[in-house]
């Protein structure tokens, strides 16, 4: 493989993803088999199903994990700056637009979250409970309650994963969705029973989030089935591949070399979609996969460094 970097010893790797056909266990799978393929006979490798939320950080702080997969980036930087990520380092973002949304039936006389908390009739929330894992769950609830609404009050049905919860809204078993993966199709047929409409978080949330690190964002008109202007959000985009500070050199910055310059081999998995629909961003930028959350790892920031930002990914005809 030419002047490719190699490890010269074998390796046991263990990788935590999602719960096992989602995308942080594609991004894994990705990353082993493309180690791999650069390391000596011997070497093993293990993709572990997780969750996807502080799991990751619980698996690497316990050595289950060498290399964990969390989103999105704005959590990421909130338990950063609580220390919940000391002695963590990161070897870069893939790339995620998602946003995490508040849709309610179009006939509740609300319009926008903090009203939710004025509204005397029975409420279902659909959402993911917010359990010390999940960050769905966490976001949600603190949300809610940042909004002025008495959570007591409120019926939750929960899920681990959004999908349930947008059903469960679609089949209107729920008054109520706060949940992300804006991006995928079973949010463009979520008014398939009735009319739906979004309320944004509104200023005092989006002020008490971006205090923690965690940022606002839009989703444009049109975007989702009845929304007719600009919805102002809260931010969950991204997945950051995370490891401990002490992975060893040689492993993070081939793993980096590896997420920079295979990276057609990932985005080529959802080349079949829409760009701006994908659950993968691409085209994968160097420099942006560079900006993380929490410092890189020193071999992983140095591979940044020698690939440069305008790195050409290898196989630049595999999209066909």
């Amino acid at each position: 493989m030419g002047d490719e970097p190699a490890l010269n010893e074998p390796v046991t790797l263990h990788l935590r993803g999602d719960w096992g056909q989602a995308n942080m266990h594609r991004i894994c799978g990705w990353i082993a088999q493309e180690i791999g393929d650069r390391a000596p006979a011997g070497s093993r490798f293990a993709v572990w199903s997780g969750r996807g939320g502080a799991d990751a950080i619980t698996a690497l702080r316990e050595r289950e994990a060498d290399i964990a997969i969390i989103t999105p980036t704005a959590a990421v930087r909130m338990l950063a700056r609580t220390g919940g990520l000391d002695g963590l380092r990161s070897l870069g973002v893939i790339g995620q637009w998602d946003r995490l949304v508040v849709a309610v039936d179009a006939g509740l006389p609300v319009h926008s979250v903090a009203e939710l908390a004025e509204f005397t009739g029975k409420l279902t929330v659909a959402t993911s409970p917010d359990d010390g894992v999940n960050l769905v769950g966490l976001a949600a609830h603190k949300a809610l309650a940042v909004a002025g609404v008495d959570v007591r009050r409120l019926d939750f049905v929960y899920d681990e994963r959004p999908f349930p919860c947008i059903e469960r809204f679609a089949d209107a078993h729920a008054d109520v969705l706060v949940h992300e993966a804006v991006m995928t199709p079973r949010w463009q047929h979520i008014d398939r029973l009735r009319p739906v409409k979004y309320l944004p978080w509104g200023d005092e949330v989006v002020r008490a989030f971006a205090a923690e690190g965690w940022g606002a964002a839009v989703v444009p008109a049109g975007f989702l089935p009845g929304l007719t202007e600009d919805l102002h959000t809260l931010d969950f985009s991204d997945f950051v591949v995370l490891c401990r500070e002490d992975l060893p050199e040689e492993v993070a910055y081939l793993a980096t070399w590896c997420m920079v310059r295979t990276r057609r081999a990932l985005e080529a998995q959802y080349a079949h979609l829409p760009a701006d629909r994908s659950p993968v961003t691409y085209p994968l930028v160097p420099a942006d996969m560079a900006r993380t959350p929490i410092a890189l790892h020193p071999a992983a920031a140095r591979a940044y460094t020698d690939l440069g930002a305008d790195d050409a990914p290898d196989d630049p005809l595999m999209w066909g």
